[in-house]
């Protein structure tokens, strides 16, 4: 059985900093590449970065490039985004997910297995 399990949100103040993790088991995490999405109350999931199955290519979204950086560690099965400078705008429920392939998408239909969830509020 597949798990993907965020840790790691929390409430900060605009331009404060956290890190977030994205726990896998249950698959070959080395033979996927891992997205994470957002998403706010009322609104659509949306992208906010994905990284290739081993590390050497990233995406990320016009919104939060160059202040969160994607990265993976697959010897501890953990993709992990860190958030610098952050804005209100990033408030929202942060998602991590695998996709069987070793191209990464910004689509949230190509990813196969996603995690429950974990909460970032920025207060202004």
């Amino acid at each position: 059985q597949v798990q993907l399990v965020e840790s790691g949100g929390g409430s900060v103040q605009a331009g404060g900093s956290l890190r977030l993790s994205c726990a896998a088991s249950g698959l070959t995490f080395s033979s996927y590449a891992m997205g994470w999405f957002r998403q706010a109350p009322g609104k659509e999931r949306d992208f906010v970065a994905a990284i290739s199955w081993l590390g050497g290519t990233t995406y990320y979204s016009d919104s939060v490039k160059g202040r969160l950086t994607i990265s993976r560690d697959n010897a501890k099965n953990t993709v992990y985004l860190q958030m610098n400078s952050l804005k209100p705008e990033d408030t929202a429920v942060y998602l991590c997910a695998a996709r069987r392939a070793l191209v990464m998408s910004r689509t949230p239909y190509d990813y196969d297995y996603w995690g429950q969830g974990t909460q970032v509020t920025v207060s202004s």
